[in-house]
Formats: C-alpha cells, sequence, structure tokens
C-alpha cells in the first residue's frame, strides 16, 4: 500500500462529520467551532464531509461547496478555495459558449453574476457553478476571500498562489470585522454583566472579561448569547457573547478563572466574554 500524503509530511488529520443543524442551531455550532480550533491549535488538520448517515432529504446540505463556506464561516476563516473542473466563473458555460468571458474579480455578488453560473460546471462534484456562488455568498458575507480555481490539475493551491487563472471572490472586511459589526449590532441583548472599575480598564486596554471582575449578571441567556457589558455606573459600555449561561455565570462571578473547574464541575473558558467577542461601544 502506498505511503499517504500525510504520512509522508508528518501531518496528524482528524475526520469531522457535520449536518445542516450543526451549523444552523447555535449550541451545536458553538460545539463544532470548539472542536474545529482546538484542532486546529493542537496542529491537526480537520477533515470535513457531511454527515449523511443521520442526515435526512430536509435536513442536508447536498454539496460540499456551501457545507466548505459555513465551515470557513464558523472558523473565521480569512479565505477559502473551492476546487472545480472549471478555471473560475464564466459569462456563460464555456463548454458551449465560445464567446463566454472570463470573470477574474467580483466584488458584489448581483443578480446579473448569479444568471451567469447556469450552467457552468459538470457531474464531478456534488455541486455546479451555482452551488459555488450560494457558497461564496456565505463567505464574502463573513468576510472571507473565496476562489473558484481547478482542481484537476497538479498542486491546485501552490499554482493559485503563484497565479494562476481562478476567480476570486473579495469581501468588503473582515472575518473580525463582520462579527464584530454583527455583534454590535445585535438589537436585544439577551442579558447583561456588570463589571467592577478594574474589569472595565481591562477592557479599554484590549483585555477579556474575567470572572474575578463581574459584579452581576442580569437576565437569562444561554452560552454562544449576545449580551451587554455594563460598567459600575449603570452605563453600557460593550456589547459581547458570553461563554457562559446565566446560571453558570452567577455561580462563578467575582472567581478566579482557575476556579471554574471546581464551581462548575466542567473546565470551561477561562473568560466570560473574550475579547474577540466583545465590541466596545463608548470609550471611557
Amino acid at each position: 500500500m502506498p505511503t499517504k500524503t500525510w504520512d509522508l509530511h508528518e501531518i496528524t488529520v482528524a475526520q469531522i462529520l457535520l449536518t445542516l443543524g450543526d451549523t444552523e442551531q447555535r449550541r451545536r455550532y458553538l460545539n463544532a467551532r470548539g472542536t474545529l480550533n482546538t484542532l486546529l491549535s493542537l496542529g491537526a488538520v480537520p477533515v470535513i464531509n457531511e454527515n449523511d448517515t443521520v442526515a435526512t432529504a430536509e435536513i442536508r446540505y447536498g454539496d460540499n461547496d456551501r457545507l466548505a463556506a459555513r465551515v470557513a464561516q464558523m472558523v473565521g476563516a480569512d479565505c477559502l478555495v473551492l476546487l472545480s473542473d472549471i478555471d473560475g466563473l464564466y459569462t456563460a458555460d464555456p463548454n458551449i459558449d465560445p464567446d463566454a468571458q472570463f470573470i477574474a474579480r467580483v466584488l458584489d455578488i448581483t443578480p446579473a453574476i448569479e444568471a451567469m453560473a447556469g450552467g457552468s460546471g459538470s457531474d464531478l462534484g456534488s455541486g455546479g457553478m451555482q452551488t459555488k456562488i450560494a457558497a461564496a455568498k456565505i463567505a464574502m458575507a463573513a468576510g472571507c476571500h473565496l476562489c473558484i480555481a481547478p482542481g484537476t490539475v497538479e498542486h491546485p493551491l501552490q499554482r493559485i498562489a503563484d497565479g494562476a487563472r481562478c476567480t476570486w471572490f473579495m469581501p468588503s472586511s473582515n472575518p473580525v470585522a463582520t462579527r464584530k459589526q454583527w455583534i454590535a449590532g445585535t438589537l436585544r441583548p439577551a442579558g447583561a454583566i456588570h463589571a467592577d472599575d478594574g474589569a472595565v480598564r481591562a477592557l479599554m486596554s484590549g483585555k477579556s472579561l474575567l470572572p474575578a471582575g463581574v459584579t452581576r449578571a442580569v437576565g437569562r441567556f444561554d452560552r454562544g448569547d449576545t449580551v451587554s457589558i455594563v460598567g459600575p455606573d449603570g452605563t453600557e459600555i460593550g456589547r459581547g457573547i458570553c461563554a457562559y449561561s446565566d446560571v453558570d455565570a452567577a455561580r462563578i462571578i467575582g472567581r478566579k478563572s482557575a476556579d471554574i473547574e471546581k464551581v462548575l464541575g466542567f473546565r470551561g473558558r477561562e473568560e466570560i466574554v473574550h475579547r474577540d467577542d466583545l465590541v466596545l461601544l463608548r470609550i471611557l
């Protein structure tokens, strides 16, 4: 048996099977994201596919393009590459129309762009050009660049890096900016976390919100919900995604991060709100 590529390069891989529900339902989304981020932090390469054994027709992606876009969105990826039997997007199907023009860069997915995807692609994959455009919509909304390039050539990723022809879909913002815009734009935070003076100063210097700096939690919220961050004077100074439910947050208020596992019985995040999940609305 020939040696596998990941053995030759000493790459550790881990298979992950996802369904549509894993990227649509908040708690499952957070669990999947946490697993992916942990694998990446350990230097493993996640190999992801749809879990067809448990998904019914009503809750399946049905194509790998949109699944890839959702995973890119989930991990805050900067770039997503979709490999195809074609080198990018054309104004028409180049297999049929000899006058079809190649599109090197797309800044906005308009109805005209969607119309170009009508017949492009083949049966080599589970989705044609239309699913790639749908994936591009998801990726661009998440601040992720997306590239459509040929996968039937040797070293396709190196070819892209060397400037080979492909189509780039260019987002207007980066993943962090897009995520924080979404947090800041939450119309109705699920609850509020009150922070003391020391915690507020730490937040203003770019730090995360730790349990030791929290004085109380207000409202009913689950892990992954957006909450208001309130200063000692009652003024909302920011918003963030809380790593704990209101019940668990109340139990670790004022505690050191090292005490979380002992108090809750499980090892959660050290921060109640991580700085990457936090947007400051008011600079003191």
